[in-house]
């Protein structure tokens, strides 16, 4: 799919396909956003050829699960983005690869993947004023979009993580053991993705180019903006996963203290049984020549040494705090 929004030298906003490069040549004055999603690699070649875009960045854009990068060549800024595909509402995320390539007067970008974000700006009321700022503007709107939505997805996550973490302490069981090891799982790969993303703004910050003034007030609190958001994010998935991980750290403690509680009550057990079952294997051995055996009230006497043995090893474990 390839689609074109054209910012004309009067302001107008056009949209169409690529007869709107043709036009958007003929005027030195107007912005073109070139969107492209699932075009054959040779077609794309020769649209991203006219734009100028280094052959080393097209590879790059291409790549399956490239990590976000920036990169800065002498008419354009090159960077790749991972967002949160169309179908995701919870942490059992998919998510796609957005490149961005953003020149003075245009900005393409390539996803595979349908962009919520992407299809966010492409109707968006602001989007006139927004490409006549330049293309890292609107680059910069986009990405702060692929943020929000990921913000959004987290902050939706924190009542699921408080649930497990009750469950856990009234009823822990390995439901929600698993549950929780799950969410760590993914949290982890979202904090890979967010410490990526975040150091992708904060190299922006010290680049200096022609392309844009790095120094005006509006490019510079867009560009902080958008920073703090994928550090807040950053700090968020971190502090989820730490929750995440001391729950499952807990469980796992909780499980071993039960464990080592019912050894011990079988230890217990065991000890005391142990001098019991002695006596019992030595007068059932059968000799016939056993004195004691002939003992009128032996069996009585026998039974109460037993007796008072269980007794005294149980008041030695209740005092040792054993039981």
């Amino acid at each position: 799919m390839l689609r074109t929004t054209l910012l004309d030298d009067s302001g107008q906003l056009q949209q169409g396909g690529v007869e709107l490069i043709d036009q958007w040549r003929q005027s030195d004055k107007s912005f073109l956003w070139l969107d492209l999603y699932g075009e054959a690699e040779s077609e794309e070649a020769a649209l991203f050829g006219q734009f100028g875009i280094h052959p080393l960045a097209i590879a790059d854009a291409r790549r399956q699960r490239h990590p976000p990068k920036l990169e800065v060549f002498d008419d354009h800024l090159f960077i790749i983005l991972q967002g949160l595909d169309a179908e995701s509402q919870t942490l059992d995320f998919g998510r796609i690869q957005i490149a961005m390539f953003a020149g003075e007067r245009f900005l393409v970008t390539r996803r595979d993947g349908l962009s919520v974000s992407i299809n966010h700006w492409w109707g968006a009321d602001q989007l006139s004023r927004t490409m006549a700022a330049g293309g890292i503007h609107l680059a910069l709107a986009v990405s702060k979009t692929v943020a929000q939505r990921y913000l959004d997805l987290l902050l939706a996550f924190e009542p699921t993580l408080s649930e497990l973490e009750d469950g856990l302490q009234e009823h822990p069981d390995d439901q929600t053991m698993r549950e929780l090891t799950t969410h760590r799982t993914r949290l982890r790969k979202l904090r890979r993705v967010f410490r990526y993303l975040a150091g992708v703004f904060e190299a922006l910050r010290e680049v200096d180019t022609p392309l844009f003034d790095a120094e005006s007030r509006e490019y510079r609190h867009q560009l902080l903006d958008v920073y703090e958001k994928y550090e807040r994010l950053f700090s968020l998935s971190t502090m989820y996963y730490e929750v995440a991980s001391d729950l499952v750290d807990g469980y796992i403690s909780l499980t071993s203290h039960n464990l080592n509680s019912t050894v011990q009550i079988l230890t217990v057990l065991t000890a005391i049984f142990v001098p019991l079952t002695f006596l019992a294997g030595i007068y059932g051995m059968n000799f016939e020549n056993m004195p004691e055996l002939g003992t009128e009230n032996g069996y009585f006497v026998l039974l109460g040494a037993m007796a008072l043995i269980a007794i005294v090893l149980l008041v030695v474990f209740k005092r040792k705090h054993w039981l």
